[in-house]
């Protein structure tokens, strides 16, 4: 067995990432930006009001109460010829561009009447203070043409698209989407949905596998359940191996029906590692063919879904062009006994309470690998070394979360 810095070395440095497609924006949430995008225009496109009101020279507004000509009415959308000379304003709507002669709008609430209704000739009484220069946008001021708007290895969120929609970019070339071959090993196992008979159990880690790559970024495809048989699992395999990953759940441990392993062989993979030095698990396998990542992970669903956690998430990450691949980390102090380990790592599922003297954490009820409701209770994964000898409450572990991104690689005892 090898540690869980050595294997997620071995993992990382076969993850190479993919090349990139245009999408349109509203297809890019969330995917990574693949290349650096810059402005081609400046932002905003041209100079306007901030607010309804009305546009004026700030060198007028020198008192109290000061009346001023209507000599235009410019509605957004629109361009005036009117050139404000002194003594005027131009009646101006919320995004119009300002016109000739002026810089600063004066907001309606602040004239009297207050109201829309003031037509073109009539005059406006400015009844209060207004700073030259106020509530007008310059052209350029959010960015100009040629700035960086977003760098490679960007996330898009709903403002970068907004963004890129404001300066005419209709499309964005991101990295492309991993394809994730997930199947589940085992001829105790039924479909969800299925009845179940005697001694069956329903396949769950094809399920939270699916939900694990979609929130990766990555595109899953359940090919279903492949039987304790040589040719039913070799056949599943080899069309796994088409995809970007495969995630094979079960059937690589030591038992006679475990045929994950030898059947990766036999169809070409080179196997990197087999066993990682944690609990829950150890019997993790790891491979490549070609450019294809292949993971043989353990069936039970909680030994499934952290060895995803610690191997396979950071790997469809990267292979999407990213540095954010690991997940954030908290000191935190145990609220209660923690018994001794012996030569594994061990990740208890912890629940963090945040009190007056910081983070503190308690274990999420029974730890079996197959306790799988001791995840969804879970805010993170605590770290715990090999060879531990026991504490009683109040020792303090780095907690690996089960949600956020970062780069900066976890504390992994060794």
């Amino acid at each position: 067995m090898i540690t869980i810095g050595a294997a997620l070395d071995a993992v990382l440095a076969s993850a190479r990432p993919l090349g990139a497609e245009e999408v349109p924006l509203v297809e890019a949430l969330d995917r990574v930006v693949s290349e650096t995008v810059t402005s081609p225009t400046d932002l905003p496109p041209f100079t306007n009001s901030a607010m309804d009101g009305y546009a004026v020279r700030g060198e007028d507004l020198t008192g109290d109460r000061q009346s001023l000509r209507v000599i235009a009415e410019i509605p957004a959308g629109s361009v005036s010829v009117a050139h404000v000379g002194a003594g005027q304003a131009a009646k101006i709507m919320t995004g119009a561009p300002l016109p000739a002669g002026s810089d600063t709008v004066v907001p309606v609430e602040l004239t009297e009447p207050a109201s829309h209704a003031v037509t073109v000739g009539s005059s406006v009484v400015i009844g209060g203070s207004v700073t030259a220069g106020a509530n007008v946008r310059r052209r350029g001021e959010d960015l100009s043409s040629g700035a960086t708007l977003l760098a490679p290895g960007r996330v898009l969120g709903p403002a970068d698209l907004g963004l890129l929609a404001a300066v005419g970019l209709a499309t964005v070339r991101v990295s492309k989407r991993p394809r994730v071959a997930i199947l589940a090993t085992g001829s105790e196992l039924v479909a969800v949905g299925e009845p179940l008979g005697p001694g069956q159990i329903r396949d769950a880690n094809s399920i939270t596998a699916c939900g694990q790559v979609l929130r990766a970024g990555g595109q899953p495809r359940l090919l279903g359940i492949a039987r304790d048989d040589r040719e039913d699992t070799c056949r599943m395999l080899a069309q796994a191996l088409e995809a970007d990953v495969v995630v094979s759940s079960g059937g690589v441990s030591v038992g006679e029906f475990d045929l994950v392993k030898e059947m990766l062989e036999e169809l070409g993979v080179d196997r990197r590692f087999w066993g990682v030095k944690v609990k829950p698990g150890w019997p993790l396998t790891f491979g490549v063919k070609g450019d294809t990542l292949v993971y043989g992970v353990p069936g039970n669903p909680v030994a499934a879904m952290v060895s995803f956690e610690l191997f396979i998430r950071p790997a469809i990450l990267k292979l999407q062009g990213r540095s954010d691949v690991y997940r954030p980390c908290v000191d935190a102090a145990a609220a209660e006994r923690i018994k001794p380990t012996k030569q594994r790592v061990e990740l208890p599922r912890c629940r963090l309470i945040r009190g007056a003297g910081g983070w503190t954490f308690a274990r999420t009820g029974p730890q079996g690998s197959g306790a799988l409701r001791s995840m969804t209770l879970a805010d993170g994964l605590a770290l715990v070394p090999a060879g531990y000898p026991g504490s009683e409450s109040g020792a303090t572990f780095p907690i690996m979360l089960l949600d956020g991104t970062s780069n900066v690689r976890p504390p992994f005892p060794e």
